[in-house]
This record gives structure tokens, C-alpha cells and sequence, in this order.
């Protein structure tokens, strides 16, 4: 039997989550993917969060930006976060290294200081996005044991 496609890999990774986050984690990747056309997916069903990286190789630090999910909705989280200019104070998180946005909707991510933001993040970017062709997606890791994705009842 063939192994499962990323494409069949990641459908069924969302299809864990809560119908309305599955609608918000599909609607923000297919923003992100038209933002980023050049940009490979890694993807990642980890313990604590399904993420999908924007990164200009198949190399986790070459991640700018990136989706993660959990049961309680999708942000989109800059990797490098902390040394981004905010003068709109969307950013989110007290970390060292990285700052997120939580995303109520995917329009979200068309907000012009959100945009500001990943123009930001792209620039900052050690290694730059590619200019031309089109990015792959990539599952980087699964892991056996996961937090559930759904949100507890009651």
C-alpha cells in the first residue's frame, strides 16, 4: 500500500480539529499559501500544536512565519517575533524569540498591520524566499502522542 500524499497527510491532520477551527486552520492556509507562493510548507503534527512553516527551504530555522493550531483556534506565529518593529501592538507573547497573532478569521491575515508584519518578517529573514517557482509542502514530523484537538465538552 502506498503511503499517504502530504496533500491526503494534512487533510487528515486538520480533520482531528473542531469543524469551525478545520474551516479557520483551511481558509488561513489558503491566504497564507497565495501570499507565499514561493514558500515550502513544513508541516508538523506535534504534541501541543499542528503547525504548517512558511520557509524559503526545507529547513525548520529558514521558517519565517507559520500557522499553528490548537483545539482553542490558529495564530500565526513569527519565529523571530520579538525583534519585529510593532507599532500597532498586533503582536502576542512574552517570549524571548517568537510573537504571534491569533487569528479570528483568515481575513485576519489580510489586516494591513498584520501584512506589515510578515513584509517585516520576510525582510528580517536570513535566508529570502525564493522569487520564482512554487513551494512544496512537506511533513517534517508526527508525533504518537498529541493533545487532543478538540475542544473538551461541557
Amino acid at each position: 500500500m502506498a503511503a499517504p500524499s502530504p496533500a491526503e497527510q494534512v487533510r487528515s491532520f486538520i480533520a482531528k480539529f473542531d469543524p469551525g477551527v478545520a474551516t479557520l486552520i483551511r481558509s488561513s492556509r489558503a491566504v497564507m499559501r497565495r501570499r507565499l507562493p514561493t514558500a515550502n510548507e513544513l508541516v508538523y503534527d506535534n504534541y501541543n500544536f499542528f503547525v504548517i512553516g512558511y520557509s524559503a527551504s526545507e529547513r525548520a530555522s529558514d521558517c519565517v512565519v507559520s500557522l499553528a493550531a490548537g483545539s482553542n483556534g490558529v495564530s500565526l506565529s513569527f519565529f523571530h517575533g520579538a525583534t519585529l518593529r510593532d507599532p500597532d501592538t498586533m503582536l502576542l507573547g512574552s517570549g524571548t524569540q517568537n510573537r504571534f497573532v491569533r487569528l479570528e478569521s483568515a481575513a485576519t491575515l489580510t489586516i494591513p498591520a498584520v501584512e506589515r508584519l510578515i513584509r517585516a518578517a520576510l525582510e528580517q529573514a536570513a535566508t529570502p524566499m525564493p522569487t520564482t517557482g512554487r513551494g512544496r509542502t512537506i511533513v517534517k514530523s508526527i508525533s504518537a502522542k498529541q493533545r487532543p484537538r478538540r475542544a473538551r465538552a461541557g
